[in-house]
C-alpha cells in the first residue's frame, strides 16, 4: 500500500510541477529576458557615443598601412639525413 501512496505522490508532484511551469514559465522567462537587457545595456549603452567621438573630420589624411611581414627562419633548414633500420 505503501508503494502506490509514494507512486501517487510522484504523479500528483509531478503534474503540479508541470502545470505550475505551464502559467509561470513564460513569466519566469521575459522576466530573465528582461535583466540580461538591462544588464546588456548597462555594460554596452555607451559604445555608440564613443564610436561619434572618434570620427575623422574631412579632409583629415589617415594611412592605415600594416609593416610587412619579416620570416624569422631562414629557407636553408640543413642537411637531409636518411636513416636505416638496423635488425
Amino acid at each position: 500500500m505503501t508503494f502506490l501512496k509514494t507512486i501517487l505522490i510522484i504523479l500528483l508532484v509531478y503534474y503540479l510541477l508541470k502545470i505550475l511551469v505551464k502559467w509561470f514559465g513564460p513569466k519566469l522567462f521575459s522576466y530573465a529576458a528582461k535583466k540580461t537587457e538591462e544588464r546588456f545595456r548597462e555594460n554596452f549603452g555607451g559604445f555608440n557615443n564613443q564610436q561619434h567621438t572618434n570620427e575623422e573630420k574631412v579632409g583629415d589624411v589617415i594611412i592605415d598601412k600594416k609593416p610587412p611581414k619579416r620570416n624569422a627562419s631562414s629557407k636553408k633548414v640543413g642537411e637531409y639525413i636518411e636513416f636505416e633500420e638496423l635488425d
